[in-house]
């Protein structure tokens, strides 16, 4: 795996919420899975993959892929649940909350934001 410099992690991830948050969810997902082969540690590397799966669930849905929507989108929300991971820079718990009304059609998608405290 390769390894990301702080700046370097952090010049990713404001890429890809600013892809993710225009709406280019292919985009946004080549840039999580940059960060994503960085991680060592299992439990960010799930939450990273939420993400990733999240995009990709969004863009099914964009295509009209209603099964692909479903099933990635549900992956995606398995993996997003639980508390906020400390290592993961972005609000994973009201981008999760976001994504369930997204893919059950009962709001925007989702953004992606960071913590606060990131």
């Amino acid at each position: 795996m390769a390894s990301l410099t702080p700046q370097a992690r952090r010049r990713q991830l404001e890429q890809a919420q600013a892809l993710f948050n225009d709406g280019e969810y292919w985009l946004a997902h080549e840039a999580l899975e940059t960060v994503w082969r960085s991680i060592i540690d299992d439990s960010e590397r799930r939450v990273w993959q939420g993400l990733i799966q999240a995009a990709a669930a969004l863009l099914h849905r964009r295509s009209g892929n209603r099964h692909g929507t479903v099933v990635v989108g549900a992956a995606a929300l398995e993996k997003l649940s639980g508390p906020q991971h400390p290592a993961v820079e972005f609000d994973t718990l009201r981008f999760r909350a976001a994504l369930a009304r997204a893919l059950a059609g009962e709001g925007d998608p989702p953004r992606l934001d960071f913590r606060s405290d990131a």
